[in-house]
């Protein structure tokens, strides 16, 4: 039973630049030796990008009003690649084929709204290996801005939110390929499998190549032993030729050519062989910086936990100190209150025996009223009995000073 393959891989500018160049095969001399130049014209599109994929992207996003950050590191398109094995595509045909294709374009043109205006290119390769599609688009997420006012955005962590994202995808994509009437199987998780996901290049590399170097070390580039054809050539004096011609000549030519053969095929396993020793040393430090990673997140546990038990202890003697302020100066408020009173009473008790006394003085020494009295004494001593009323009159000379300072 053939799988329904589909792999994603994100891009920056830079990379982007590079996959455009193999994906719409500009290059002059391919670096890829699966490629047949021969079958090349069978490739076709079924969405042609006009210019190349950076500068589609900048007029997209211009065209568009597309918001977000973008940094020249930024991931500002992914590229999908949709395939199955030979047998598959042999037994559906090419029509059948060319609606495989279709189907899974349609796919991506709905898959969580992005929209067929956001796809950069879509091509189909007949020329390398077993046929496939590179369909490139901007990961475009819809959404709302500060004042909730909706915006398309270019942001590709927010497109494959989620740990379960790349799942998820593999999940929809089966589902609707087999409503389509293609019978594929889903492929196991990498949970299951035990493999890490790699991209299309890193397949061809890796395949079947884990005993490359058991095979090499078992390698003996010798020549075979053979009969000199000089001491055959003693032994043949008067004899006919045509053994020399037609057999000897022969194998000894095939012997030379099947040597030479095995010399490109050892350079050849010798290449593998390094391309398994860099990919187990990535693997290696994969893992490393997994564990690494791990330890991490643990530590930023532990220091956020951490931070929040401080923040609580804060904020709890935050508030005791309030309280106690609050209570301490609440005290404060009181004594002065009840001072203010005792005050006020002993005013109004000074105020009555002040009055009391200027009537006295009246009748003690026989004046014409009390209000004249009162008047002499402000005139001659250049002072304001009703002290109130003086208060407020210096209060509004302090204001007049201040202005005109």
């Amino acid at each position: 039973m053939s799988y329904a393959i589909i792999r994603n891989e994100k891009l920056t500018r830079a990379e982007a630049q590079g996959r455009c160049v193999h994906n719409d095969r500009r290059a002059k001399n391919h670096s890829n030796k699966d490629i047949d130049v021969t079958r090349t014209s069978l490739n076709y599109y079924l969405k042609k990008n006009e210019l190349n994929y950076v500068k589609e992207f900048d007029k997209l996003k211009n065209e568009n009003d597309l918001k977000g950050q973008i940094r020249s590191n930024s991931i500002i398109m992914c590229e999908m690649i949709f395939t199955s094995d030979d047998n598959f595509f042999k037994e559906i045909g090419e029509e059948r084929t060319k609606e495989y294709f279709k189907e899974s374009y349609k796919f991506v043109c709905n898959y969580k709204n992005l929209g067929e205006k956001n796809i950069i290119s879509a091509v189909v390769h007949i020329d390398e290996g077993v046929p496939h599609m590179h369909l490139v688009f901007v990961p475009v997420v819809h959404t709302k801005d500060k004042e909730g006012k909706e915006i398309d955005k270019i942001c590709s962590r927010d497109f494959w939110k989620g740990k379960d994202s790349y799942r998820n995808l593999q999940n929809a994509y089966y589902d609707y390929i087999s409503s389509k009437g293609f019978a594929l199987e889903r492929g196991l998780p990498s949970e299951e499998t035990g493999r890490l996901h790699q991209t299309l290049e890193q397949y061809k590399k890796l395949t079947n190549f884990e005993n490359t170097k058991q095979v090499l070390k078992d390698i003996t580039l010798e020549l075979p032993q053979v009969p000199d054809i000089k001491s055959i050539r003693k032994m043949m004096i008067n004899r006919d030729e045509k053994i020399e011609n037609q057999i000897i000549k022969p194998k000894d030519e095939l012997i030379k050519k099947l040597y030479n053969e095995n010399i490109s095929l050892h350079k050849e396993l010798s290449k593998q062989a390094n391309i398994v020793d860099t990919a187990s040393t990535l693997q290696k430090q994969q893992e490393k910086m997994l564990e690494e990673n791990k330890n991490l997140k643990i530590r930023c546990n532990k220091l956020e936990e951490s931070l929040e038990h401080k923040e609580r202890d804060l904020k709890t003697k935050y508030d005791d100190e309030v309280y106690d302020l609050h209570c301490e100066y609440g005290k404060i408020i009181k004594e002065l209150e009840n001072e203010n009173k005792y005050l006020n009473k002993v005013i109004d008790r000074f105020k009555v025996t002040v009055k009391k006394f200027i009537k006295w003085i009246c009748n003690k020494f026989s004046c014409a009223s009390e209000d004249e009295i009162i008047r002499d004494f402000e005139r001659e001593t250049y002072t304001n009995f009703n002290y109130e009323k003086g208060f407020n009159i210096k209060q509004s000379e302090k204001k007049d000073r201040g202005y005109e300072r």
